[in-house]
């Protein structure tokens, strides 16, 4: 990189390191905030430090929330028996844009991947068989992505959720495979939970 002031240099480096962002676009990104209005980067840098201030992790299902319990988990007309397993709190907004979906949600923050060195211990497993301990889920939609991880996690939570006495499905293939749950349509989303099946 040619020689730049030590302050947008440390901005390039701080932008490169976000996911898809390569030097160019870190480049782009950080000479276009140096010609912003003021107003413009301090309320990017506002929203930055409340992100990480006021986000915290919901007590039941474990998503990102600003309150806790989420608004999910508080929400009366959400069927209660039905808890859909994803891996990333990205994966609830991807099935919520098929406004089909009316149960709720657990987030494991991962999946289970032996060559990573992360196993089951690594994931919100003790909250999920809380709840399913607890009482009135009938049915677990383990919603992984359609990938060797998820496969892996899904095949790990169906062995210790069916003996709980509780139904354990799969979303329908028509998900990719090997495709992350965030970057589905709607209508491929929406046909793979309405297809799902038993693990």
């Amino acid at each position: 990189m040619p020689e730049v002031a030590a302050p947008i240099a440390c901005l390039i480096n701080e932008l490169a390191k976000l996911p898809g962002i390569g030097l160019k676009t870190a480049q782009r990104l950080a000479f276009h905030l140096l010609k912003a209005p003021p107003a413009e980067a301090e309320a990017l840098a506002a929203a930055i430090r409340e992100v990480r201030e006021k986000l915290t992790t919901c007590r039941e299902c474990c998503n990102i929330t600003d309150a806790d319990p989420c608004t999910f988990c508080t929400d009366p007309a959400r069927d209660r028996g039905t808890l859909c397993v994803v891996e990333s709190p990205t994966n609830v907004w991807a099935i919520e844009k098929t406004r089909e979906y009316r149960g709720l949600y657990h987030v494991l923050h991962g999946s289970i991947s032996p060559l990573a060195g992360r196993g089951p211990e690594s994931l919100t497993l003790e909250p999920l068989l809380a709840r399913v301990r607890a009482g009135g889920v009938r049915e677990v939609i383990v919603a992984t992505n359609p990938n060797v991880e998820g496969e892996t996690t899904a095949m790990y939570l169906a062995k210790i959720l069916k003996p709980l006495g509780v139904r354990v499905t799969r979303p329908a293939m028509g998900l990719p495979v090997g495709a992350d749950l965030e970057f589905t349509d709607e209508v491929t989303m929406s046909k793979a939970l309405g297809g799902r099946h038993e693990v």
